[in-house]
């Protein structure tokens, strides 16, 4: 039987609360969804912008949120759909190598480690977190300016004042640092359950050029990968306007995927 339970994995800089109108869609269409947050991220939004300085943020790292994930997913009376956005993407890749999903979308997703790109776009979206003479113990608390260019780049400028009040919380450093380490590497061979690789035609933080070099390779896989670019689409794509397409082609696709003879057979 195809899963009923969908995951939905929230990516730096925000919280679980960004999939709310995702999961209330998926719901009404008799699904149960599970909107992970990553450890100390349980919180209000409000009060997590009030505290750019928690300790949390200071030590968190990529192995402890995958942990974390691992733990959900696995402590779940099915293996669901995992669907991430931007690190969250990242993750949904990571949960896939250790067969927890029966499927997986990754939106925008940051890379494995060593599929990069030189794009300006991606580099200056990058730098303030990346950059290396900023102690990786210092939490990153993004600016307005800094999310109009990053996220919101499409949008006018109402709307992306609304996006970041509702959304825009502090981040751990070194967690975002992490996707460049060997904790963040993926067997681009290894058959695993399908995988659908979502990009935004205008997203500067995670280019769609990124996402389909991504997607490439995982063409020495002999599982199912898929990949679908949105026009006009930045990397808020999980919250402007018209993500309710975005929503269900992801939905569509992974239930077709699970019924797939390849992904029966695996």
């Amino acid at each position: 039987m195809p899963s009923k339970t969908i995951v939905l994995i929230h990516g730096n800089f925000v919280t679980r609360h960004c999939w709310n109108g995702w999961a209330a869609r998926y719901q009404a269409r008799g699904y149960k969804t599970v909107q992970i947050a990553y450890p100390g991220r349980d919180k209000p939004v409000e009060l997590l912008k009030q505290n750019p300085s928690d300790p949390i943020l200071q030590q968190l790292t990529i192995g402890e949120v995958i942990d974390h994930h691992v733990r959900v997913i696995r402590s779940l009376p099915e293996k669901p759909i995992i669907i991430g956005h931007s690190f969250g993407g990242l993750l949904t890749q990571l949960m896939l190598q250790r067969d927890l999903g029966v499927a997986g979308v990754a939106i925008d997703s940051v890379p494995p480690q060593g599929v990069l790109t030189l794009k300006w776009s991606f580099l200056r979206s990058l730098w303030p977190v990346l950059n290396p003479l900023i102690p990786v113990s210092k939490p990153y608390y993004m600016t307005f300016e800094q999310f109009q260019y990053t996220f919101v780049n499409t949008l006018p400028p109402a709307e992306q004042r609304a996006a970041y009040d509702a959304q825009v919380v502090p981040e751990s450093r070194r967690l975002a640092r992490g996707g460049l380490s060997s904790a963040a590497r993926v067997d681009f061979k290894r058959a695993r359950a399908p995988l659908l690789m979502i990009a935004g035609e205008k997203d500067h933080l995670m280019p769609a050029a990124l996402n389909r070099a991504n997607y490439e390779r995982y063409k020495t896989s002999p599982s199912i990968t898929e990949f679908k670019e949105f026009p006009g689409r930045d990397h808020y794509i999980i919250g402007e306007r018209g993500w309710e397409e975005v929503a269900d082609h992801a939905l569509d696709w992974a239930i077709r995927a699970q019924a797939s003879p390849a992904a029966r057979a695996a």
